[in-house]
């Protein structure tokens, strides 16, 4: 049981890292498309500027997790995806030096320098992730030893790749969104019509990977044995349709909290289909890393669960204070701020 409700959380945390990361990544990814001039670069910048390192937050509590929880899960998913998570982390490095260093000097070369440095490290991040999970669903060249028998040209398969461009798709829409309820004026009606532009690439990409999903991988099984789980799939599209809707009618927020619920449906849809599996072997199911056999002892997992009842809402808590204190767009008066990128 204790083992079941850790994957749960473990499904969670990465759910929210998406969630709020996500949007970062997004916006990161647009601004060479969406800023005409420097004044609306600093305003993409800062729209994301006083969240993204607190969002970061989510991703070092799932690889915590996963150390803490599920060691075994832990160790042979660092050793067979070691390379594309070793481009993640210099990926998410460099953002942040980005972030950081493009103000320090009043030179166009070197704002320029530090604004190609950060689409290319966003956009990386986000195919990353998706070539990293999708690649989790499909399962991975590992033996019993958890020993991988392959390379990093091996996990850019047909399904991996179309994990990545599903990622960088979804990301580029939250983050549309996101912009569009932080900026005003020109800038914001352009995020808007990406993200209009957006919406059916997501939606044809969306009918594409759950096709894929049936024929490279065992995920649906699950579904099968258990109906129920179709709800996961349907609140996806509903969050997705939802999207549409509400961005016509100028709800930008329930808009982005509907992109928000449909990208918690996809990462549960894919770790749903995986359970009790954690590390799938392509080579044999014998060795595959289960919730089960890759678990911590039960009295660590429940001393981990008393901690995470703890800090998680402590944590959630200062995320949404600091949400509501920036919950206002970003204008051309704040970047004259010391503290603005």
């Amino acid at each position: 049981m204790l083992e079941t409700i850790w994957f749960i959380l473990w499904a969670l945390l990465w759910a929210m890292f998406f969630i709020l990361d996500g949007f970062d990544l997004g916006v990161g990814c647009l601004l060479p498309v969406l800023a005409r001039d420097e004044s609306e670069r600093r305003l993409m910048y800062n729209a994301a500027g006083p969240f993204w390192d607190g969002n970061e937050v989510w991703l070092i509590a799932a690889g915590g997790v996963t150390f803490a929880a599920f060691p075994k899960a832990y160790a042979v998913m660092f050793s067979a995806l070691y390379a594309p998570l070793l481009l993640l982390l210099f990926a998410l490095i460099f953002r942040a030096v980005s972030f950081e260093f493009r103000s320090k000097v009043a030179h166009v070369a070197w704002r320029s320098l530090w604004d190609g440095i950060h689409f290319c490290v966003n956009l990386a991040a986000c195919i990353l992730l998706g070539v990293a999970f999708a690649n989790l669903f499909k399962g991975i060249a590992v033996d019993a030893q958890g020993v991988f028998h392959g390379t990093l040209l091996s996990l850019l398969n047909t399904y991996g790749l179309a994990g990545g461009a599903f990622f960088l798709c979804m990301f580029i829409l939250h983050g549309a969104i996101w912009l569009a309820i932080k900026t005003r004026g020109n800038l914001q009606t352009r995020a808007v019509a990406t993200a209009f532009f957006v919406w059916p690439i997501m939606l044809l990409l969306l009918v594409a990977f759950l096709a894929l999903t049936a024929m490279h991988t065992n995920l649906f099984a699950n579904y099968l044995a258990m109906p129920a789980l179709f709800a996961l799939p349907c609140l996806a599209l509903a969050g997705l349709i939802l999207v549409r809707i509400l961005l016509r009618e100028g709800r930008l927020w329930a808009a982005w909290g509907s992109s928000a619920l449909f990208i918690l449906c996809v990462t549960f849809f894919g770790v749903a289909g995986m359970f009790p599996g954690m590390i799938i072997s392509s080579l044999d199911a014998a060795a595959t890393v289960t919730v089960f056999n890759g678990a911590s002892s039960p009295l660590t997992l429940k001393i981990m669960l008393a901690v995470a009842l703890i800090m998680v809402p402590i944590v959630l808590a200062y995320q949404c204070w600091t949400y509501r204190l920036f919950s206002s767009p970003v204008t051309h008066e704040d970047l004259k701020d010391d503290h603005a990128y």
